[in-house]
């Protein structure tokens, strides 16, 4: 019996009838797969698959030309599904927001685009409205299928516009680390967003534009010859009065690890792939984690090289995550004054006259930032405006007025050398890189009772894994909730693997190295692609043994 068919027996049954629907339905040239009917018209939406074959979506071969353009073909194909499923509101696609990333809801199979989709099939009450759910499934949904993944259906000009986005960001990011840069903002971007929960670009944000001393010149396979502002690897200030920017740059900079679509505003500007945010977050979970560089000598003479606590403190907090970061293997860090714990980041002369070395157990930042550079080849980009202890560290300092930068850096270095300061470097140990933590794999247990476990996410800010939910609000870069989603299988896969992973960050790069795809043994149209570090931030916020 055809999916009509069906659909129209079961008109007016009980809703436990639509689990009859389960399997594959051709639809004239195309195949409808129904993974999962959901068990009421209260629970998630069912999940399916539309698939289309190569012959029938005729897509140009620019389009699939190399790994950044087929990532940004399956990322639009997902954006052209929803766009056309826009009107039909029992459909919907996680087809993702401002960035581009790898993700599960647009599969390049061998003889098919696959499109993963919800669909919540409909009902009056707990009665099946069998007609209607023809008419979504065997009507609306091939035309919508066919325009979101049929050349003759598309808009092409729009589809090589953002191929090309995401092949220029890509071969941008591919050219720092030989230029020696940490990031690069091309001149004319819109780096400001309409609000701090709306991502979109603001309307009205004032172009970017380098200082000449600053300004670089780039090669974009698409774009050709781009220029703006590279900014220098080793120690970069970004200071300035309050409200002109500075903030607004860094975020730039924090999400320049990821693509942007066409029109975003920063589809120009890029930072090193390992760039991490690192800051404050008073009351996480830290577990056997060496602060001895940062923190030591605590009362009562408690050891710092493998401290642990259910309740850090802000500074706490922020060495724990300084060392988390280099344990992965971060080269590039980020960080603002605004979201730093102030007994972290500096210790001025007066109280360092007040209160005896002997009797401080924190080594500021502003003591090892020179260590990072110089011992481990970690470069810092930091927002400060209320402490000029960093000018004589800085290798560059960027003033940001009216949100437009200047290059101060002369002017720092004469400031510093005009105004000596007395206070004193605390260092009493060399700077090395933290030898990985074993992690017991017990503890990505995400059971609930036998035989059952949750993953679950709250947007970007909470994991609800097991019975824990894992509070991620001060992982600034996670940049979607699929992300999270992914983190929660990909804890879940380490779990499997028993007993004692000696190396967690090497078991969690073997995982990210798989295609998104293969991390859930159900074929989820809702994962997008973490880093290790975010990865590795939700495993370390788990409470408990």
């Amino acid at each position: 019996m055809s999916l009509r068919g069906k659909l129209e027996s079961i008109d007016g049954r009980g809703y436990k009838a639509y689990k009859s629907i389960a399997g594959a339905h051709p639809l004239g040239a195309l195949e409808l797969v129904v993974d999962h009917v959901q068990a009421d018209p209260f629970a998630a939406p069912s999940r399916a698959r539309i698939r289309i074959p190569w012959h029938r979506a005729r897509l140009p071969a620019a389009a699939l030309s190399g790994e950044p353009r087929r990532r940004a073909t399956r990322d639009y194909l997902g954006r052209a599904f929803r766009c056309a499923a826009r009107e039909d509101e029992a459909l919907a696609i996680d087809a993702g927001a401002q960035t581009v990333l790898e993700r599960s809801c647009t599969v390049f199979e061998d003889d098919a685009i696959e499109l993963r989709f919800t669909v919540a099939l409909p009902a009056r009450g707990r009665t099946i409205q069998g007609r209607r759910a023809a008419g979504i499934l065997c009507d609306r949904l091939p035309d919508i299928a066919e325009q979101a993944a049929v050349a003759d259906d598309l808009d092409l000009d729009a589809l090589e516009r953002h191929c090309a986005a995401v092949e220029d960001q890509v071969a941008l990011r591919g050219q720092l680390e030989g230029r020696g840069l940490f990031a690069f903002v091309v001149d004319g971007a819109n780096l400001a967003r309409r609000s701090g929960v709306d991502d979109r670009p603001l309307a009205d944000g004032i172009a970017f534009d380098s200082p000449d001393s600053l300004r670089v010149t780039l090669e974009a396979p698409n774009a050709g010859a781009v220029t703006g502002m590279g900014v220098p690897r080793g120690i970069t200030l970004v200071v300035g009065g309050g409200f002109h920017g500075k903030s607004t740059l860094l975020n730039a900079l924090e999400l320049g690890v990821y693509d942007h679509r066409p029109g975003d505003g920063r589809e120009g500007v890029v930072t090193a792939d390992d760039a991490v945010k690192i800051r404050a977050e008073d009351g996480r979970a830290v577990h056997g984690v060496d602060l001895s560089p940062f923190i030591n000598h605590l009362p009562y003479g408690k050891s710092t090289t493998a401290f642990s606590t259910e309740l850090a403190s802000g500074s706490t907090s922020q060495a724990a995550s300084l060392q988390e970061a280099l344990e992965c293997g971060v080269a590039h860090l980020l960080v603002d004054e605004d979201t730093s714990a102030t007994n972290f980041m500096i210790r001025d002369e007066r109280m360092q006259a007040l209160v005896a070395k002997a009797d401080e157990p924190i080594t500021p930042f502003v003591d090892r930032i020179r260590d990072l550079r110089e011992r481990l080849d970690v470069s810092t980009v930091l927002v400060m405006g209320g402490s000029g202890d960093y000018f004589e560290h800085a290798d560059t300092v960027i003033q940001m007025h009216d949100y437009l930068p200047r290059d101060v850096t002369a002017e720092a270095r004469a400031v510093a050398a005009d105004h000596r300061s007395e206070r004193r470097r605390e260092v009493e140990s060399e700077l090395e890189r933290p030898e990985p933590r074993p992690l017991r794999t017990a503890r990505l247990d995400a059971s609930v009772k036998p035989g059952k476990t949750r993953v679950k996410v709250r947007g970007t800010d909470t994991l609800v894994f097991g019975r824990q939910d894992v509070d991620l609000r001060a992982v600034e870069q996670l940049a979607d909730s699929s992300q999270l989603r992914a983190i929660g299988l990909l804890m879940q896969r380490l779990h499997e693997s028993g007993g004692v992973l000696e190396d967690p960050v090497a078991a969690a790069r073997a995982l990210l190295a798989e295609p998104v795809t293969a991390w859930s043994r159900k074929p989820d149209g809702d994962l997008a692609r973490p880093r290790i570090m975010e990865v590795l931030a939700a495993i370390n916020r788990l409470r408990g043994p």
